[in-house]
């Protein structure tokens, strides 16, 4: 099959529009924090199966690299999206992720309890340094319970974000790529999805 000129991209312009005006029916709102970092790029959103939302957590962690090396610390959220039992029908997603660490175990809510807030813990920048930026992240579910990562200490917890009216149902995160010798940083921000139904 072969495209006209100017059809290919006109193609993937309507692709896009499918795809984030499905995930736009689909939200109420979205919610963030005011204390994330500068640096890198939106990455696409990913969005729990339709019913589903997240009841659990986990996190991609650099663990320190002592001298001369180059922290990058939290690298990336998956949300575990569940139809109100977290030992079935779970269903994982994640946005973009940085390039270092392994992930966590994930945790959960307790019963039928969702995630519906979160904070992030970001260490300022600092010049001359090594720069962080997300070390952890910790969230509150439905029934007031805190779960906090098993990231790293570096920064300081900013304000909670405002609560999803039922439960967190997506994510979309800010990453900075890899710049080769250059200081690294990779997940500087979260957006957090909420819906109702």
């Amino acid at each position: 099959m072969e495209f006209q000129a100017g059809a290919k991209p006109l193609l993937l312009l309507l692709l896009w529009v499918i795809y984030f005006g499905h995930a736009q029916k689909r939200y109420a709102s979205i919610i963030d924090v005011t204390n994330g970092g500068t640096w890198g790029d939106w990455a696409w959103p990913e969005m729990c199966p339709d019913g589903y939302f997240a009841s659990g957590f986990s996190i991609k962690v650099e663990p320190p690299q002592g001298i001369p090396g180059d922290d990058t610390a939290l690298n990336g959220i998956r949300l575990h999206c569940t139809r109100g039992n977290a030992k079935e029908n779970t269903h994982v997603v994640e946005s973009q992720s940085g390039s270092w660490g392994s992930w966590s175990e994930p945790l959960w809510c307790p019963g039928t309890h969702y995630l519906v807030a979160f904070s992030l813990r970001v260490e300022p920048f600092s010049f001359p340094g090594d720069n962080t930026a997300v070390n952890n992240v910790r969230f509150r579910c439905s029934n007031g319970v805190e779960l906090e990562g098993p990231g790293l200490s570096w920064g300081d917890y900013g304000d909670w974000s405002e609560s999803c009216a039922k439960g967190v149902c997506g994510l979309q995160t800010k990453i900075q790529k890899p710049r080769g010798p250059r200081d690294d940083t990779a997940l500087n921000d979260v957006r957090i999805f909420c819906c109702n139904t």
